[in-house]
């Protein structure tokens, strides 16, 4: 084990179980709030309404144009609400898109945010924001944008399509499997890291074949609670650097990229963090990490080449380009031509290789 490491816990109160959606205007109370912007992307602006209904007067609105990669420009819009309403707080349903914009929110105004997440995209856990502007992702770690409380409710992800399962739980996963060889992992985190990973390979298939399977959808939640505790406390690597540069030059799908790297970099790294890999692979039951993540991909019918969700060949030299520029640290040094044929062969869908 490691001698010598900092732990730092984060300071969010986490309300877990199902129905908890009804503790909504208790917790906003603990918070000393009483005028409530509610945050949603456009898709889930009905069950935004819903969740107005679930405070009652102290709700003051909904801003329902969340987008993905937190674009500056959606962002000024809801600042303009929060503004226009007086807000003193927001409530951010929905996945990466909406919570994002909650954290962006509070990183310009300091307003408290309640995270009510509906996927698994374990934001809601981190004191870290991506934003978008001008086709250029930047991310950042500030403790003003860490939700406050956040609300697991199993029963809100029920109607999450077994397609959008599938990605957001490997996304989720994306942050433990990085965080067991970050430069600042600690035992704790490391932990917590090994079965994240191992509620979310023992779930997801379960909730693939059943969607409406209350008890896979809890152990999956749990899961994404633990990985997002991972992203928060320990650094990024390869595995987001990619992921970020992917993302914000071909604005490809978060959870869908996340989701096609993984097994790529897991493999580019087993050399340089063995012990780490060895960890993820006894949390998938499986040979090894990258294999395992590649085969649970195909289990549960999660797209594996980024060709099928909108990156153009032509790109891939620029996604070198760019992935070399401002690496973040990682436990194996960036080779140039390495990392192109990783994306090359991420673009084709073919089965990774160290």
């Amino acid at each position: 084990m490691d001698h010598e490491f900092i732990y730092e816990a984060l300071p969010t109160r986490v309300v877990f179980g199902d129905g908890k959606l009804a503790a909504l205007p208790a917790e906003i109370d603990k918070l000393g709030a009483r005028r409530a912007l509610v945050l949603s992307t456009s898709a889930q602006a009905g069950w935004a309404g819903q969740v107005a209904k679930v405070l009652g007067e102290k709700c003051v609105g909904i801003f329902s144009e969340a987008a993905m990669h937190t674009p500056v420009e959606v962002t000024e819009q809801a600042m303009q609400q929060v503004k226009d309403l007086a807000a003193d707080c927001v409530v951010g349903l929905g996945g990466g898109s909406t919570i994002g914009l909650g954290k962006a929110i509070a990183l310009r105004t300091g307003l408290p945010q309640i995270a009510v997440p509906t996927t698994y995209a374990g934001s809601e856990m981190t004191p870290i924001l991506g934003q978008t502007e001008k086709g250029v992702k930047t991310t950042l770690r500030d403790a003003l944008v860490l939700p406050k409380t956040v609300i697991y409710d199993v029963s809100l992800t029920l109607s999450l399509p077994p397609a959008l399962s599938a990605t957001s739980g490997l996304n989720a996963m994306a942050h433990a499997v990085e965080a067991l060889y970050a430069q600042d992992r600690n035992p704790i985190v490391s932990l917590m890291a090994e079965e994240g990973i191992a509620a979310l390979a023992q779930a997801l298939p379960g909730v693939i074949a059943d969607p409406q399977d209350r008890d896979a959808r809890a152990r999956a939640q749990y899961g994404t609670w633990l990985c997002g505790i991972c992203l928060g406390s320990a650094g990024m690597a390869l595995h987001h650097k990619l992921c970020h540069v992917l993302g914000g030059t071909f604005d490809l799908p978060h959870a869908e990229t996340h989701a096609i790297m993984l097994p790529h970099t897991a493999a580019y790294n087993a050399p340089g963090a063995p012990e780490a890999m060895r960890r993820a692979a006894r949390a998938l039951k499986a040979d090894s990490a990258a294999e395992g993540l590649w085969s649970l991909a195909g289990r549960i019918k999660a797209p594996r080449a980024l060709k099928d969700i909108g990156m153009p060949e032509s790109g891939i030299a620029k996604a070198t380009e760019l992935a070399m520029k401002n690496p973040y640290w990682n436990p194996r040094p960036l080779a140039e031509k390495d990392i192109e044929a990783l994306i090359r062969r991420a673009w084709a869908g073919e089965a990774p290789q160290a």
